[in-house]
């Protein structure tokens, strides 16, 4: 049993590292939306944007937990996290320089008046949140069934680890964004990192899917399998080794300068 709980720990552990990496470009997002309120009002809207925003996703959670076990449901989830996880990537290697990948939704902020900046702030948020919540419950799925029950379609434990995922993000978007927006100019390749690791959770979707009892094209067993963990988290470990140690464009344009 301590085991199965060391296993949980360290899917959140994980968890809050990536909402970590993806709250630091989604609080730049709502910095740019609420710019154009007088500096008294500014930080009262984001407040009541992603207090709005929680409530949402607290639905959106209690939504999932009855459908997270449909394989179709789960087939669609990794087929996003890959699309999303890839788009990324691909763009950040092959795109223009210093192409932002939010840019639209900065070309799109300039609504005025206070309480409409607080109803897209908290929009632009829970669209951030279907990305995370995928890629947790992605996680929690691949985790061992826990003795706290079910909630809804979901085990408790695993349900408990989307949740303190999703507070974690909103906790993140709200006091640490600064400092992951400072890590992420120091180190620009791991904004591309977090999203090659969300792909890398839609390819664990996407055997939790394969291994569904009504498709079963994999073993049933395995996607909790003492071999898959260890692949699937090495190679998480790799690609967040190697995001870090990567050059920045900065440093690389110094060089050949």
């Amino acid at each position: 049993m301590e085991s199965i709980w060391l296993e949980y720990a360290w899917a959140l552990l994980v968890l809050i590292g990536l909402e970590g990496l993806l709250s630091a470009d989604n609080a730049l997002v709502l910095a740019v939306i609420s710019k154009h309120l007088p500096d008294n009002q500014k930080k009262r809207a984001i407040n009541y944007g992603i207090f709005m925003a929680f409530i949402f996703r607290f639905a959106a959670l209690f939504v999932i937990s009855f459908i997270a076990n449909v394989w179709w449901i789960q087939a669609v989830g990794a087929a996003y996290l890959l699309y999303l996880g890839l788009k990324h990537v691909i763009k950040a290697r092959f795109g223009k320089d210093n192409e932002n990948i939010h840019n639209d939704d900065a070309k799109k902020s300039a609504v005025k008046g206070f309480w409409p900046t607080v109803g897209k702030i908290a929009l632009a948020d829970l669209a951030f949140a279907v990305d995370s919540i995928l890629a947790a419950v992605a996680l929690a799925l691949g985790l061992p069934d826990s003795e706290l029950g079910d909630i809804g379609g979901m085990d408790g434990g695993q349900f408990a680890v989307v949740v303190l995922g999703g507070i974690a993000g909103l906790i993140l978007i709200k006091f640490a964004a600064t400092w992951f927006v400072q890590l992420l100019e120091k180190r620009p390749a791991l904004e591309t990192t977090a999203y090659a690791i969300v792909a890398w959770v839609g390819v664990k979707l996407a055997v939790i899917t394969l291994a569904h009892k009504d498709i079963g094209v994999l073993d049933p067993h395995f996607p909790h399998s003492t071999i898959w963990t260890l692949i699937f988290y090495g190679v998480l470990v790799g690609i967040a080794l190697f995001g870090w140690f990567a050059p920045s464009n900065k440093s690389l344009k110094k060089t050949s300068a």
